[in-house]
């Protein structure tokens, strides 16, 4: 670790990186940028590669003896490494592309210390695996979640792994759901923050083992650090036994949408 570093936890380090990567997002906003076809539909910009290489700046230089999985980069340094951080750049690029400022920049060591910030809002929400909080123009504030609002986020990205059993579209259509939640429709895992600060009551998607995922290790840190109930849409824990992701503020939450998940 360097100087510029010392004194910092795991923590602070992802709140660094993220921050890092949000400068970059913000700062390439509006402009056209040089797409890279991923395949199937998908791309990166250049926005992706620059916030994602700032990130790795940051990583490298604070923790060098770590491994990375970037979602552009792959896989970086020691193989056999015993700590390695998660990298999304740019979580909704296709958002960005088209001048949606619903985007997160997600920054997380596997089973440990993780930041999801919101480059617009320029702010950070952090979990250092214990406690979570909001970063905000100096300011820490711990997240507390809460179903008051009951809008309840759905991914409606593919792939379906769960269809034809299970499909999150189906959720919007079923008269028990609209009685109580109010949907919305996301397409980045900004979502996950907003259910740990209690601005959702929820999030659903579909999906295998979604817990080393760099787009969701992030919020799926937050949202446990802050006490929301998290499982599969099984049931079951996340993890490699795990299917997908339902994430509620609190217990009835989960269990009113177990109820019609399953």
């Amino acid at each position: 670790m360097t100087d510029t570093y010392a004194g910092l936890d795991d923590a602070g380090i992802a709140t660094v990186a993220a921050r890092a990567g949000a400068a970059v997002v913000r700062d390439l906003y509006g402009r056209r940028l040089t797409r890279v076809d991923k395949g199937g539909g998908d791309f990166a910009t250049a926005a992706d590669l620059e916030a994602e290489e700032a990130i790795l700046g940051v990583l490298r230089e604070a923790r060098p003896e770590d491994a990375v999985l970037g979602e552009e980069s792959g896989s970086l340094g020691a193989a056999g490494a015993a700590r390695q951080w998660l990298v999304d750049p740019l979580c909704g690029t296709h958002n960005y592309a088209v001048g949606t400022m619903l985007v997160a920049v997600n920054v997380a060591l596997r089973g440990g210390a993780a930041a999801a910030a919101d480059p617009f809002a320029d702010e950070v929400f952090v979990t250092d695996a214990e406690r979570a909080w909001r970063s905000h123009e100096g300011a820490d504030t711990p997240l507390l979640p809460t179903s008051d609002t009951r809008l309840v986020d759905v991914n409606l990205d593919p792939p379906f792994p769960g269809a034809p059993g299970f499909r999150a579209v189906e959720l919007l259509a079923r008269p028990a759901f609209v009685e109580y939640f109010r949907p919305r429709v996301v397409s980045t895992t900004l979502a996950l923050a907003w259910v740990a600060a209690g601005k959702r009551a929820a999030y659903v998607t579909d999906g295998g083992d979604l817990s080393g995922s760099v787009h969701f290790a992030a919020g799926i840190a937050l949202c446990e650090a802050a006490g929301c109930v998290v499982t599969g849409i099984d049931g079951k824990p996340v993890g490699p036994s795990g299917r997908g992701l339902v994430v509620a503020a609190d217990a009835e939450t989960h269990e009113r949408l177990m109820s019609m998940i399953g």
